[in-house]
């Protein structure tokens, strides 16, 4: 295989490559076009022309600088050994092999995909999508041998990409029903993908029947296809083995694989929970789940989102907090299939926990929730601010209500043995503990109700001054 035909270089060394506004030529797709998507169709040997690239809209060197368009990729394939199943699997691929050209960058999937092109890359000569297309046909065939005929279509025209972006929508809708009809005890093997270890080191996605992927492109079926498929990829088994907590989802096969994937940076995991030992999160999530103390509720927040958080966040700057393969209690990357699952963070209390919701996630999601809960759930339309939320949560007896009475006694509880050991009255209920000087003792800093804004936090010790010569 080779890529000399190609006038920038392309390989796995360039993945994770980042281009920022400033350094881009044009923007494809991304939270600020309506329209976008990639989708994988396995199709006959018949219905493919090998190696053909076709553009609907405005070809790179059409397009304006600075400027942003819609992007549609349709790959179709054709094998001997191809089944409906490695569709979604070899979906993920896209991104995979976009971010292989140096000076692309690609994230996320399916109907949040996510690209620029370099203004170096540009001038290179990469100017046209005819030269991603060729790229793409390549290293799927080199890459994955099963996949013996390829042909790619780019859609950039915002009519013409109408009608696939509704296909592309139905498939995956399908794709998510048939997701649903199994849950993890129905089962005795998980799958783990890597596919993002290049923008996130520590991170590995375990899937499982009641937890797709956290970019919600792959499903158990998807991974249980890809594994069979290619044992030594990015996608493989994972022996569950002991189940040392059934609320909160806690595996000694998970365990394992994720100390050796995380290369001993994490050594344990609760698939079911947000708050302890919560799974760690790429960059591609499709959404995250945000803990508000002020209400102890949670709240869901999608990439499509353009507003703030109720929590006074934008998506993008909780997602810096999130990802990069951290474990970050309290921020959780999550798959919007995640959230209708039954095992949804239930060791932390589960769906009754979901306080808030942007209405476009609200929508997509509500028939598949407990119906007598959807209409007590809050959006962007109802309400401003966590005053106007609590309200909000009272008004419709919302089952979170219930746990206030039950979080003021401890705080007074806590108020009290702190009045009686003489330390800093705790005012909330984040908060930090500094060491006393010796290891021993020390106070604690409890924040409520505030929003602090500083470049830096410096605690400096006081050393006593000497007594002053006579």
């Amino acid at each position: 295989m080779s890529f000399s035909d190609i006038p920038v270089p392309v390989g796995p060394v360039y993945e994770g490559e980042r281009i920022r506004a400033k350094q881009m030529y044009v923007e494809l797709g991304g939270p600020k076009v309506e329209k976008h998507f990639e989708l994988v169709r396995v199709k006959q040997p018949k219905e493919i022309k090998d190696g053909q690239v076709t553009i609907h809209g405005p070809d790179l060197k059409d397009m304006k600088e600075g400027e942003r368009y819609p992007i549609g990729i349709l790959v179709e394939v054709a094998g001997e050994q191809l089944e409906e199943d490695l569709e979604a699997v070899f979906e993920r691929r896209v991104h995979e092999f976009c971010n292989f050209v140096n000076g692309i960058m690609h994230l996320n999937q399916r109907y949040t995909n996510w690209m620029r092109l370099s203004k170096t890359a540009y001038e290179k000569g990469f100017n046209s999508l005819e030269l991603l297309g060729q790229v793409l046909i390549r290293l799927y065939k080199a890459e994955l041998p099963i996949i013996k005929q390829a042909q790619v279509t780019f859609y950039t025209d915002p009519k013409d990409i109408e009608e696939p972006y509704e296909m592309a929508m139905q498939i995956y809708d399908k794709r998510d029903e048939r997701a649903r009809t199994i849950h993890d005890e129905d089962v005795d093997m998980f799958y783990g993908c890597v596919l993002c270890q290049s923008f996130a080191p520590t991170h590995a996605c375990c899937i499982t029947p009641d937890r797709t992927s956290l970019c919600g492109s792959i499903n158990w079926f998807d991974a249980r296809a890809a594994a069979k498929v290619d044992p030594k990829g990015p996608i493989y088994e994972v022996p569950p083995k002991e189940c040392k907590d059934k609320l909160a989802g806690e595996y000694t096969g998970v365990n394992e694989m994720i100390k050796k994937r995380s290369l001993g940076e994490i050594d344990r995991i609760f698939l079911y929970s947000g708050m302890e030992f919560p799974h760690t999160s790429c960059g591609c999530f499709e959404a995250i789940d945000f803990y508000i103390p002020e209400v102890n509720g949670h709240g869901i927040v999608d990439r499509n989102f353009d507003g703030v958080a109720i929590n006074g966040l934008p998506f993008s700057a909780m997602a810096n907090q999130t990802g990069g393969g951290k474990q970050m209690p309290g921020f959780n990357g999550v798959s919007i299939q995640y959230i209708v699952s039954p095992k949804y963070q239930q060791y932390d209390g589960g769906i009754e926990t979901i306080v808030w919701m942007p209405k476009a996630v609200k929508d997509r999601v509500g028939d598949f929730l407990p119906q007598d809960l959807v209409p007590k759930i809050a959006t962007e339309e109802e309400v401003q601010d966590l005053a106007q939320l609590k309200e909000w949560l009272q008004e419709k007896n919302h089952p979170i209500v219930e746990t206030w009475a039950e979080m003021l006694e401890e705080e007074e509880e806590e108020e009290y043995e702190y009045e009686e050991e003489g330390a800093m009255v705790p005012m909330g209920t984040v908060g930090m503990t500094i060491p006393g000087v010796g290891g021993a003792g020390g106070f604690k800093i409890i924040l409520k109700n505030c929003k602090v804004h500083a470049e830096a936090i410096i605690i400096k010790k006081i050393e006593p001054k000497g007594k002053r010569k006579k």
